[in-house]
């Protein structure tokens, strides 16, 4: 499923019938403060997708609920008509409150508008990936996904969606959902400091599906960690440098998608994750999160 790529770290895997590049842009951090409303630097953030682009990335992540719809708007703004190699990968499953709260959203209709909007908002007539979205702001939640995963695949039946994914799933409910309909990957909260999917990760692996780690480094509280410190000061890199470098050797089903409203930490990041990590560096790396 992976393949060597001559200008990004991590080579290229295949989501289904669409290849992309193992190092993606996600396009979360282009809306203002809390994921709402417009970027402070409009025209910076439509230089960064430009650049994410003229890099090589294949897979850009976003939603219509960032902003909500601001992601969207810009990365329609910035690289329509889309260039045929580009994957853009959306989510459904919450909504935007106006304190900037992620109420879920996952009824039959309420999912049927929301592709609608990915589609307009996007101005595409067919979406490459959608990622359902479950649980909630605090992480996955048990349940069932059948009847939320069902309307999905009902709509890609349809030919609204080319493939389907899970977010802020459990393990149980990734198997269910493998049930309805074909699931190319799953995007879940993992980084060096945060390894409870490992198991996931290996299962996923061996049947062919990514793994999308989000919050690759940390989120909104960058990982801090003495042993990555160390390494990093070993290598003469930065700990994030070598937490996005981990995660590509990993495992080879694993997908980045870190963000940035900066071209020159886009190019940071990308150069970081260039780094090839010694089976010291990683013992001692593996012992961060267990």
């Amino acid at each position: 499923m992976s393949t060597p790529s001559p200008t990004l770290p991590g080579g290229t895997w295949t989501l289904g019938d669409l290849t992309v590049t193992r190092f993606g842009y996600g396009a979360m951090q282009l809306a203002g403060p809390r994921v709402m409303g417009p970027p402070a630097d409009r025209d910076g953030a439509l230089a960064v997708l430009r650049e994410a682009v003229d890099l090589g990335i294949t897979h850009i992540d976003t939603s219509d609920a960032y902003g909500p719809r601001v992601t969207n708007e810009l990365i329609r703004e910035a690289l329509h008509p889309y260039p045929a190699p580009l994957h853009i990968v959306t989510k459904v499953g919450a909504a935007r409150d106006e304190q900037g709260g992620w109420p879920v959203a996952r009824r039959p209709e309420e999912l049927r508008r929301q592709v609608q909007d990915n589609l307009t908002s996007l101005r595409l007539d067919v979406l490459d990936l959608v990622n359902l979205r479950l649980g909630d702001a605090g992480g996955p939640r048990p349940g069932s996904p059948a009847e939320a995963f069902g309307t999905l695949a009902e709509l890609r039946q349809q030919g609204l969606i080319r493939h389907l994914g899970l977010s802020n799933a459990t393990e149980e409910q990734v198997t269910e959902a493998r049930g309805i309909a074909p699931v190319v990957c799953v995007q879940n909260m993992y980084n060096l400091a945060h390894r409870h999917d490992d198991k996931l990760i290996d299962q996923l692996a061996a049947d062919g599906i990514a793994y999308v780690p989000f919050f690759p480094l940390g989120g909104f509280t960058p990982l801090q960690s003495s042993a990555l410190s160390a390494v990093a000061a070993r290598r003469e890199t930065t700990p994030m440098s070598v937490a996005l470098a981990w995660l590509l050797q990993r495992s080879p089903n694993i997908l980045l998608i870190p963000g940035t409203s900066s071209t020159a930490h886009l190019r940071e990041n990308i150069a970081g994750a260039q780094l090839a990590l010694s089976p010291e560096d990683l013992a001692e790396l593996d012992g961060i999160g267990r």
